[in-house]
């Protein structure tokens, strides 16, 4: 059976994309590493078996660090826009707008490029009827849901926050799910956080992307 594999993504424009980073990365560094994180991730989402791969964007692609090679990529997948004021709404109308019907979702971010295909196929066919992959800094970087329509419990869950992982169980819990617990990742918030990454996944466009900074 195939699922939708939903990546909510936003063009690695610099001066907008992983600021974090900054310094010692430059402006136009940390879209290059925000670039290689989303062409690993998107290399793994389309190698994942029976996912049919679904990009939720973001940005102008002409203003972004490797603009070009992202929009090529992203003809392998479908696109669609993002909407919504809050990152929070614009998950939940991610998932209303990228499943067909009757598929369930995994839905990831841009910022994992250490995800694998095996470890996204085995996060996408686990029994429960949600799953959750806790980050190391308290949110998730993984959502799992066997019926999409249940990503409303998402409207008013505060994101980018020490405690999203924990207020995201909690909001699923309250409409009735059992969430499994998917492996816990580091995503990419600071360059410690890249550096980390980049040890665990070596051989990857965000690996050489992160070792030019100094």
């Amino acid at each position: 059976m195939t699922f939708c594999l939903l990546i909510v993504a936003k063009a690695p424009v610099p001066g907008f994309a992983k600021t974090r980073l900054c310094p010692p990365a430059t402006p136009e560094q940390a879209a290059e590493i925000a670039a290689a994180s989303l062409l690993d991730t998107l290399e793994a989402a389309l190698l994942t078996p029976d996912a049919r791969v679904v990009v939720a964007m973001t940005g102008e692609l002409g203003e972004a660090a490797r603009g070009a090679e992202i929009a090529s990529v992203l003809q392998e997948a479908e696109v669609i826009p993002q909407r919504g004021k809050g990152f929070d709404l614009r998950l939940v109308n991610a998932h209303a707008d990228a499943p067909r019907p009757g598929e369930p979702v995994l839905q990831i971010g841009m910022d994992t490029p250490q995800v694998t295909p095996s470890l996204l196929a085995e996060a996408a066919n686990r029994p429960e009827d949600s799953v959750l992959g806790p980050a190391e800094d308290g949110g998730w970087w993984a959502l799992g849901l066997k019926d999409p329509l249940h990503a409303k419990a998402l409207a008013g869950v505060p994101m980018s926050r020490d405690d999203t992982g924990r207020q995201t169980l909690r909001a699923l819990a309250d409409v009735g799910l059992r969430p499994g617990h998917l492996r816990t990742l580091s995503d990419v918030d600071t360059i410690a956080d890249a550096r980390r990454v980049a040890e665990v996944a070596p051989y990857g466009r965000f690996a050489r992307a992160v070792a030019e900074v100094r």
